[in-house]
């Protein structure tokens, strides 16, 4: 069997990002699978460990039964209590083992993907997520792992890789969360517009727009009078979108215009970790 055709990019997208990940951390002495990353909480031993959980419940492998300390700081809500589970569950694994299980959980979802027969329509069900079509979700799943092959990068002092197909996903899903944190968590008003002007390996603009109703939607339109244009480069883009940049850290990084209080309530929403 072979992939559907509607599926193939994002296939391929996750097969280099999640490889490269696997290259990144082959050759890791102990001290390095320690180290911080920007994800809030997590070191480079968590951030693999997130992947490989991802991978294996999208194989549909049962979810470990494990309880999580009480003084986990970064925990605050259900999302990040759902994810912390495959993440702690394996804080005490060795570079071997973690890399072991990498290597093989890649084996086993990369097969599984080569005998999908499902199309990018037929839906499917996630705990987090609910119903969704296939092709989102396999979108959703490119984009985490290209989102952690970059904190990976970073943290390991390695170039980051901006421009791959992975990082194309990886904007389509970005975008897709920016009307619910303009028009539902920053309370813009309504008719009003709120303009990202990206610049750098991967350009675009997009303008969120909120409607009468309230609702949020985004497009390529440009605004004549936007309440708030954000002007950043795409790295840094990815890194505020994510919660990876947050407070007076990016002041230097990025260009605000137009009303200020609603440009931070939209930053403040953006602060959740990916």
């Amino acid at each position: 069997m072979t992939v559907h055709p509607s599926l193939q990019p994002s296939v391929d997208a996750w097969t280099q990002s999640i490889e490269s990940i696997s290259e990144l951390v082959s050759s890791l002495v102990d001290g390095e699978w320690n180290r911080p990353t920007e994800r809030v909480g997590w070191s480079v031993r968590d951030l693999v460990s997130h992947v490989i959980g991802g991978e294996c419940e999208a194989l549909g492998d049962p979810r470990p039964i494990h309880s999580l300390p009480r003084d986990l700081y970064h925990v605050v809500d259900e999302t990040s209590r759902y994810h912390e589970v495959q993440v702690d569950v394996r804080r005490h694994h060795t570079g071997p083992e973690m890399t072991s299980e990498l290597e093989y959980t890649i084996i086993r979802r990369s097969r599984h993907l080569r005998n999908e027969r499902r199309t990018a329509s037929d839906t499917v069900s996630h705990p987090l997520y609910g119903k969704l079509p296939l092709g989102e979700y396999l979108q959703l799943r490119v984009a985490d792992v290209w989102v952690h092959e970059q904190d990976l990068r970073r943290a390991l002092r390695q170039p980051t890789t901006p421009d791959t197909p992975g990082a194309l996903v990886a904007r389509d899903v970005l975008l897709r969360r920016l009307p619910q944190v303009v028009a539902e968590q920053a309370k813009a008003p309504a008719k009003s517009a709120v303009v990202f002007d990206v610049s750098g390996p991967v350009e675009f603009l997009r303008t969120v727009r909120v409607d009468e109703q309230g609702n949020g939607s985004v497009d390529s339109s440009p605004s004549l009078g936007p309440l708030v244009t954000f002007t950043l480069e795409w790295e840094i883009f990815t890194r505020v979108v994510t919660g990876r940049l947050r407070g007076r850290r990016i002041a230097d990084q990025v260009r605000i215009e137009g009303e200020q209080d609603l440009a931070e309530r939209i930053l403040a929403g953006l602060a959740t970790p990916w």
